[in-house]
């Protein structure tokens, strides 16, 4: 439906328009991943529905609720708040350093009484709203200019910088690969990407020696070569290949693997999800889930496409993004192919502030296909 009225006027929708413009395809598919993950977690729990799956069905329940809300906001609120939230999430992650909570050898959590919270998560969605509403301003043929790259690698440095101190190396790897995204879809030219690898490759020796805590540096060892560390830092991927290739075609059955519920198969809750689902439904299950991740994201990007404002656009394909990059870590690092960094299979894993935060990104989504006729100035004022 067309948002153009008389004299090329807006009209704003009604909150029953809004309903009927919502994308129930796009909930569609994200439910049904995220009923693959609550079967999985029942599996895991070796048949019962405590403790993992409840919580995760309780929690994806109200974070449904939470993003049909967020896609009946107007999408020029969010334009006007994005810096606003983007302060907020920042806040959060300073908050960890003054009053974090430890938890597994790192602070990474704000107790919040009711629930824990970890601010690294929020800001991965905060980090694209800011970098959207500050390329929304810009002109195009601006974008490229050296002096305009000075604000938006204040707003990716800082956050990634107090993440690397939690420590936190996997979010911290997500933030950059998603900005670098986002920068690359407004249209930054590569040749400046290409300067910031080679700037990158340049300070490995000194990250190496100086930034990265012991635990890390295992990690790239073990990845080199699993087998220096077999009951140590190997013992996580080289069960995991095991698992995988045990599942064969069709898999050993639900509830039927040996290497999770014998309790070989460390963290099978969490970071090696996918590797319980290939043991047990085997490479047709596997595929089967990549199929639903490709359908959300060709269908995110989609929606991204028609928007009609840049703000729309960078904001639906950043989110989709941050969700393409949760699924192809989740599923390298289980594989062996990159470092094993503790990111999440998206919907799958059990998870409370990753999957509420990716089910607020999708509701951002959903307002830009919503709002996808509405066209918004390059510098919007309150009455937008």
């Amino acid at each position: 439906m067309s948002l153009g009225g008389p004299m090329g006027r807006q009209v704003d929708l009604t909150l029953l328009q809004k309903l009927v413009q919502i994308n129930w395809l796009l909930i569609i598919l994200i439910s049904l991943i995220a009923g693959v993950g609550f079967a999985m977690l029942y599996s895991a729990a070796n048949g019962s529905i405590d403790p993992w799956a409840s919580r995760q069905m309780f929690r994806f329940g109200a974070g449904l609720g939470l993003m049909l809300l967020i896609g009946l906001i107007d999408i020029r609120a969010w334009l006007r708040h994005a810096y606003l939230i983007y302060a907020a999430a920042l806040l959060l992650l300073v908050a960890v350093e003054v009053m974090g909570v430890v938890g597994m050898g790192a602070r990474r959590w704000v107790d919040l009484g009711l629930f824990q919270l970890q601010p690294s998560e929020v800001m991965k969605i905060a980090m694209v709203l800011a970098l959207a509403r500050f390329y929304h301003s810009l002109p195009l043929e601006e974008v490229g200019r050296m002096r305009w790259l000075v604000v938006p690698a204040v707003l990716i440095l800082v956050p990634v910088a107090l993440v690397m101190r939690q420590p936190d190396l996997g979010t911290a790897i997500l933030l950059l690969a998603t900005a670098t995204a986002m920068l690359l879809l407004a249209g930054v030219r590569l040749w400046k990407f290409a300067v910031a690898g080679g700037a990158v490759l340049l300070a490995i020796p000194v990250a190496w020696r100086f930034m990265l805590h012991g635990y890390q540096k295992d990690r790239v060892l073990t990845y080199l070569n699993p087998e220096r560390d077999p009951l140590g830092a190997g013992y996580h991927i080289m069960q995991s290949k095991i698992a995988l290739g045990s599942g064969g075609l069709f898999g050993k059955g639900f509830m039927q693997g040996t290497q999770s519920h014998l309790a070989f198969l460390p963290e099978r809750q969490t970071d090696f999800i996918f590797t319980m689902l290939a043991e047990e439904f085997g490479l047709v299950g596997c595929l089967g889930l990549l199929g639903l991740y490709v359908l959300v994201i060709a269908y995110g990007y989609a929606i991204a496409v028609r928007s009609r404002s840049q703000f729309g656009r960078l904001l639906a394909a950043g989110v989709i993004s941050t969700f393409f990059l949760y699924v192809f870590i989740n599923m390298a690092m289980v594989m062996g192919l990159i470092p094993v960094v503790g990111v999440p299979l998206p919907l799958v894993s059990y998870g409370g502030t990753s999957m509420m935060s990716l089910l607020i990104g999708f509701g951002l989504v959903l307002s830009v296909y919503v709002h996808r006729d509405v066209v918004i100035s390059r510098r919007p004022s309150y009455g937008d």
